[in-house]
């Protein structure tokens, strides 16, 4: 069977399809990841062969890739590479692709916002193709695979396939410090993913959060790219930055305090680590809402302060209270339970391998 796995955004998309597209090239599947130019790099650093979709002419900033422009690179990849089964994100080309070669179409996300909203401007974007295809509408998976727990779901959420979290991040030569805990103090990473370079305005509230944690004993932790360590880890006192592997230091962690992105969150639930999340996005608010509201996480919105505090006195006193609260860790390791009770990726693999032979 030959698999297209399709991924944009940011590298963390990479590393969520990764586990999946593993599994198949595992189970001697042909399989090839269609990226855009920024995560080749990070689809390298997983073991997945990737192909580059951005033209030319694009990957130097001069044009967008708008929807008409990534269906026909992927159109123009598959007049040589023909898959058997297209596997999608959150963009809805690939359905339409999937749709033009007629083979099953797999949507693999993490869902948890709505998304009427992007539906209806994808159907308007891609209007001419569908117009093409005889049809109204964009069509429907043959199988939706949700990597969100099934208590984290949003309410009215479409049918779909639960699948076991597995992370995945770019690996660097470890050291000990970051796969052991700290003796007698408490483990506090700060990240901001991959699409930011920092948490926050570095240089302000990051260094009085830095410095409100370091007085209370803890150690911090700055999982970031190499160039914001570069940049910006002289302004930020005595802490440890760069490039963490998050699926590695996570067990050892007491809390981590990121931007809410779901490869982040999902990463520390699974490894049993409570959150505080200043959501950076509208996507990123849900991935917090829902956590805080299982009682794995505290939420502070940046852009709301509470009445009497500025922000980082709130980001400050709600790290205290997860340290403090052990309610926090235990409702974060019941998340976790679940989430490891879920089929494999290996497993669910066999849902699509029927659905390509059928």
């Amino acid at each position: 069977m030959k698999l297209l796995f399709t991924v944009g955004g940011s590298q963390a998309a990479v590393f969520g399809v990764a586990p999946l597209a593993a599994a198949a090239r595992n189970a001697g599947h042909e399989i090839l990841l269609a990226a855009d130019e920024p995560l080749i790099a990070a689809a390298a650093s997983v073991g997945l062969p990737a192909v580059c979709i951005t033209p030319e002419r694009m990957r130097y900033g001069q044009d967008s890739m708008t929807a008409a422009v990534r269906l026909d690179a992927l159109l123009e990849l598959t007049r040589t590479w023909t898959p058997d089964l297209v596997v999608g994100g959150l963009s809805h080309v690939p359905r339409v692709l999937a749709a033009r070669l007629k083979v099953p179409y797999v949507r693999h996300i993490w869902h948890i916002a709505p998304m009427a909203r992007r539906d209806r401007k994808a159907v308007e974007e891609l209007q001419p193709e569908l117009e093409r295809l005889g049809l109204t509408e964009l069509p429907a998976p043959d199988l939706f695979i949700d990597l969100c727990p099934p208590s984290l779901r949003p309410p009215g959420a479409p049918a779909a396939r639960s699948m076991r979290w597995v992370p995945r991040v770019s690996q660097r030569r470890l050291e000990p410090w970051m796969y052991t805990r700290p003796e007698g103090r408490d483990r506090v990473l700060i990240t901001a993913g991959t699409r930011n370079l920092m948490l926050d305005t570095p240089g302000s509230s990051l260094r009085k959060l830095v410095d409100e944690l370091t007085a209370t004993g803890a150690e911090v932790l700055i999982a970031a790219l190499p160039e914001a360590a570069e940049r910006y880890g002289p302004e930020l006192g005595d802490v440890r930055m760069g490039w963490i592997p998050l699926d590695v230091v996570a067990p050892t962690c007491d809390l981590a305090v990121h931007h809410g992105g779901a490869t982040t969150a999902m990463t520390l639930v699974n490894a049993g680590v409570p959150q505080l999340i200043m959501p950076d996005n509208g996507y990123g608010k849900a991935v917090a809402e829902a956590v805080a509201g299982f009682g794995a996480a505290l939420m502070v919105d940046r852009h709301r302060p509470e009445e009497g505090s500025t922000p980082d006195e709130v980001i400050a006193a709600g790290c205290r209270e997860i340290l403090s609260n052990p309610r926090y860790a235990e409702r974060t390791r019941t998340l976790a339970a679940e989430t490891a009770s879920l089929p494999t990726p290996a497993e669910v693999l066999r849902e699509l391998e029927a659905l390509a032979a059928a």
